[in-house]
């Protein structure tokens, strides 16, 4: 199928797809539209049936949607981000296919996409700079999905300031290797994971080391309960007097930073990605309500006031996505930091999501603010995306920030600050 094509068999429940018709793909390369093609009829088959239940279940362990994982793993999706030399696809434009992949996960579950994000595009990409020995023990692992990685930069005080100043998680040396003590919070994948690369400080500097976490000293929380994204389960993680070798040194010693910064820029177009996926899905789901659901003897689609609401959601997609993958364009050419698009499109879409969300359970009504209607189990999309959007505004940096970086493009660093 190509990916301009509406030619998806839609099982009775899914809506029409309107973005093959309405968005026209004169910046996405052939190969992105492949994998476009091919992670959206795995997200047919395989996410959209578990999607409700990933998304409503009490997070727990017990509830991670490791079945899902595994087939992932096993479609070989973990590895689309990835250079052949270390296990991955070594496709030309890997940051424009990894946006499409998260974005098309997010269309059924922001859970789901939000696990693959860290897993891949944080952790992943992180261990992208680690040495040949790092890569060989938890990059190859990651790709074929036998070990969950973790991402923790963000600690209880500090946030999305990642100062020095504000690092309470510090690695000291002793002997041939480091002792780490502290503590991160709201970790994506930590109560499952087997390893977390971690920005911790180390003598005035900031640097990336690989833990394994169940090492002696470290301890991983219960898992958070969230408003939305229950499939993507968060926890603290506590270091208390962890021995760690020398070689788990991610980079360069005082290199973590950088390397973080990257990552969570790589990150933000991810998250673009994802409330690209939300907008659509919203959009796909109040098309055909408003086209069915009938009031004061006409359809509501035939009101005006939703013609134009739902004209201005399609233009708002079109650029949404037109952002991150500018974005991604701009990775894959070299750019390590791609502002101010990278920011412009993790604002724009995140914030598109959660406000068309609130369109969305309009429309459905007294449906839309159903987890489940009791009269006969059903349930509908808009309520859960309504529930995830909100954090995509929040996480792998904020929108206020976002805004920071594109004033900052603007006016420089010396007047924004």
């Amino acid at each position: 199928m190509n990916a301009r094509d509406n030619t998806i068999a839609l099982s009775p429940q899914a809506p029409e797809r309107h973005q093959p018709k309405l968005y026209h793909d004169l910046l996405t390369t052939a190969e992105t539209l492949a994998i476009r093609d091919e992670v959206r009829r795995f997200a047919d088959e395989h996410v959209a049936p578990v999607a409700w239940e990933i998304g409503h279940r009490e997070e727990s362990v017990e509830n991670f949607p490791r079945e899902l994982f595994r087939k992932m793993a096993d479609a070989g999706l973990f590895r689309i981000p990835f250079a052949a030399e270390v296990g991955g696809r070594g496709l030309k434009y890997p940051a424009c296919a990894t946006a499409a992949l998260i974005e098309e996960l997010a269309y059924h579950s922001n859970s789901v996409a939000a696990v693959v994000d860290v897993h891949c595009i944080l952790a992943g990409h992180a261990l992208e700079h680690a040495s040949p020995e790092l890569q060989a023990r938890y990059l190859t692992p990651l790709l074929a999905g036998e070990k969950i990685g973790s991402f923790a930069t963000t600690e209880p005080d500090a946030s999305t300031d990642l100062s020095i100043k504000t690092m309470q998680t510090f690695a000291n040396r002793e002997g041939g290797g480091y002792v780490i003590n502290g503590r991160k919070r709201f970790i994506t994948n930590a109560p499952v994971a087997d390893f977390v690369v971690l920005l911790c400080a180390e003598e005035g500097r900031m640097t990336e080391i690989v833990i394994d976490l169940d090492a002696p000293g470290v301890r991983v929380g219960a898992p958070d309960r969230k408003m939305g994204n229950h499939g993507q389960l968060t926890a603290d993680i506590y270091f208390d007097n962890v021995q760690v070798p020398a070689q788990n040194v991610v980079g360069t010693v005082g290199g973590g930073l950088k390397i973080a910064l990257q990552t969570l820029t790589y990150g933000r177009i991810g998250i673009a990605a994802s409330g690209v996926g939300m907008a659509q899905a919203t959009f796909d789901h109040s098309v055909e309500r408003l086209k069915t659901r009938q009031a004061f003897g006409k359809k509501i689609a035939q009101f005006q006031h939703w013609q134009f609401k739902l004209a201005e959601r399609a233009t708002e997609i079109e650029n949404a996505r037109n952002l991150y993958m500018k974005a991604a364009l701009r990775m894959d050419s070299g750019e390590a930091f791609p502002e101010p698009e990278a920011a412009m499109a993790k604002w724009y879409a995140t914030n598109l999501a959660a406000e068309f969300a609130r369109d969305g359970v309009q429309i459905f009504g007294g449906y839309g603010f159903m987890a489940e209607l009791a009269a006969d189990g059903s349930h509908y999309r808009v309520e859960e995306i309504y529930r995830d959007c909100k954090i995509a505004e929040i996480y792998e940096g904020t929108n206020e920030i976002q805004k920071l970086v594109i004033a900052r493009a603007i006016f420089g660093k010396d007047i924004t600050g």
